[in-house]
């Protein structure tokens, strides 16, 4: 949004360009415009029953029933929308049985999001931390981010995959999701960001639709086949660049990356990694020289990614196809596009 558009929803809310500035940099807030005069400003924020709401804050010709305003209520995950002047509220309509599977699988994933965030926060102390098989933390947030997300999801009717639970059977041919309830322990753990709850719909081994929500900082990116990809509500495409993100410090001393590569960061939260490549902020992200990632750790930033018009390799040059096999793991390279990847695993070796 530019500082001209601002302006003028600035103007048809009778409120100072200084009022709405906010909205462009905090994920709880929303900026609404349609360049013909109709503007509002959103809020999303907990109902007292704990669940969360957008509330209208000011709207200049757009009624709550808006369907840009019901689509931020979906992305955002919410139960109903209010009107902060009158306390009028409608629930958030679901989508028909007969809607898409993506669009069924990105409005459920959103509220899965939503209930995960207060699963973590009220685990947050509960019990001591243990260990994965893969030597990675568990506590006990992720347990209930597992039966948090898994309610919700089940409403698909169709399996879903989760690293905390063995697999279930998936039939040839079959749609299904795989989710990381809550990806980046360590840092959960630590009380040091990012974490994220992750969730992905795959069918045919690609990821056609993806969520992840960063649940330390309220930003969530959203993508499908053909319908691009979106960072708190803004289109995000990849780009070229000079910063590298890798999934874990080194382990023998070093760390691949290209020459091109100015700063290399390791977040120790992999779903969000990937959306930082699908929305622009690094350039790539590869684990060719680690162990690899299994599917859960993997598959919502993807299925962003590859919306967004990015390009994910194995590395010997395929395309990373998906199976339903929480245990096993894979390497790849992601990167704004294609040519891009195939340039990342030459100077990789």
């Amino acid at each position: 949004m530019t500082v001209n558009e601002v302006r003028a929803a600035a103007e048809r809310l009778s409120l100072p360009a200084v009022a709405l500035a906010p909205a462009l940099v905090e994920p709880s807030l929303r900026l609404l415009t349609d360049g013909e005069g109709a503007a509002a400003l959103l809020r999303r924020q907990w109902a007292g029953d704990g669940t969360a709401e957008v509330v209208v804050l000011h709207r200049a010709g757009v009624p709550l029933e808006h369907p840009a305003v019901v689509a931020t209520a979906v992305a955002w995950g919410c139960d109903q929308i209010c009107h902060a002047t009158t306390g009028r509220a409608i629930a958030v309509p679901a989508p028909r049985d007969d809607a898409p599977l993506a669009d069924r699988f990105l409005h459920l994933a959103a509220r899965a999001a939503t209930r995960v965030e207060v699963a973590v926060a009220l685990a947050r102390d509960a019990g001591r931390e243990r260990h994965k098989d893969d030597g990675s933390p568990r506590v006990e947030a992720d347990e209930a981010a597992h039966a948090a997300a898994v309610e919700v999801l089940a409403a698909l009717g169709i399996p879903v995959l989760s690293e905390e639970r063995p697999d279930g059977v998936v039939a040839d041919g079959q749609p299904w999701v795989v989710l990381d309830p809550l990806d980046g322990t360590g840092n959960f753990s630590a009380g040091l960001p990012p974490w994220a709850f992750s969730a992905a719909l795959v069918r045919g081994g690609r990821p056609v639709a993806g969520l992840v929500a960063d649940l330390s900082s309220g930003r969530r990116w959203e993508g499908a086949d053909g319908a691009g990809s979106r960072r708190d509500g803004v289109a995000v495409i990849p780009r070229p660049g000079s910063t590298v993100v890798v999934p874990s410090a080194p382990g023998l001393g070093t760390v691949l990356v290209p020459a091109t590569a100015g700063r290399v960061r390791i977040t120790g939260c992999t779903a969000i990694d990937l959306c930082l490549v699908a929305d622009g902020s690094a350039a790539a992200w590869h684990d060719v020289d680690r162990s690899g990632s299994h599917v859960h750790d993997v598959a919502g930033g993807l299925a962003i990614l590859l919306a967004a018009g990015g390009a994910a390799l194995t590395p010997d040059g395929g395309p990373v196809v998906l199976g339903p096999d929480t245990g096993s793991r894979f390497r790849f390279v992601a990167a704004a596009s294609d040519a891009a990847g195939r340039d990342l695993l030459a100077a990789l070796g």
